[in-house]
């Protein structure tokens, strides 16, 4: 469906554009839709960048027991919380 625009359809958007922007905005649109272009590419390719592998086997992780701990922690933290009455 857009892939068939013929000569005479691009003539006729470009004077669309200029009726309506002016020949002064012009190369300030290029400017703009160009670092657009530019930083989304760089943005696409520091995603492939980034490493995904795990870290390394040596790096010290977080014990069960320092998880239960958290969490009891947290229980307590919320069961000491003042109640609110409903009604």
């Amino acid at each position: 469906m857009f892939g068939s625009f013929g000569w005479m359809e691009l003539v006729l958007i470009l004077v669309i554009v200029l009726i309506i922007f002016g020949a002064g905005k012009i190369p300030q649109l290029g400017e703009g839709l160009g670092k657009a272009i530019k930083g989304f590419k760089k943005s696409v390719n520091e995603v492939d960048a980034i490493d995904v592998t795990p870290p390394p086997s040596d790096a010290p992780e977080a014990q069960p027991t320092q998880i239960a701990q958290a969490a009891q922690q947290t229980a307590a933290t919320v069961e000491a919380a003042p109640q609110i009455k409903q009604g």
